[in-house]
């Protein structure tokens, strides 16, 4: 496998539809991944793009909680409790207590278990346990494809974020 310089796997430029689209979900977990690098704690948790209060520890954790919801939640029909009770419903708050490597360890622990429910399961699966507010505009059932479009989508708009927060906190851009 191919990596970038800073060590992100390279989605393979001829793959099959479910190779193309895990490995472009796991090249944008890597960015977000990449752009906590080198930081320290008071760093991650600097909200530097105001007004907004998001910080990058609070979008690791918020994708930690994305996972859990798409994949325990709505995938597998879990009744799943929060990553982070204390965190709020979309998990950007911060605990004082929690840092980097315990939310980490988190994010990563949802990623293995959502490739775990999903490993041999069909692009077209269909994931018949949408709730409100999201069944209220898609309706009841999605695929795992579109699950998997989802999840990419999510993590390309949030490493944008992640691009800005970066570059207000120490200059660094690119990846």
């Amino acid at each position: 496998m191919k990596t970038t310089p800073d060590g992100r796997p390279v989605p393979p430029p001829h793959a099959g539809e479910r190779e193309a689209l895990e490995s472009w979900l796991d090249f944008h977990r890597a960015t977000l991944e990449a752009k906590c690098r080198g930081l320290d704690d008071a760093q991650l948790r600097r909200a530097s793009v105001p007004p907004s209060t998001m910080t990058l520890l609070g979008l690791v954790q918020h994708m930690a909680a994305v996972e859990r919801n798409w994949y325990q939640r709505v995938f597998a029909g879990r009744d799943a409790p929060a990553v982070y009770e204390d965190a709020g419903q979309d998990g950007f708050g911060l605990n004082p207590d929690r840092g980097l490597d315990e939310a980490l360890a988190d994010w990563r622990a949802e990623i293995e278990a959502g490739r775990a429910l999903t490993a041999d399961v069909p692009l077209d699966h269909s994931c018949d346990r949408l709730r409100p507010p999201i069944s209220d505009f898609l309706g009841e059932s999605v695929s795992l494809r579109w699950v998997l479009i989802h999840l990419i989508e999510e993590y390309a708009r949030h490493n944008g974020h992640a691009d800005l927060l970066r570059e207000r906190i120490d200059g660094v851009t690119g990846m």
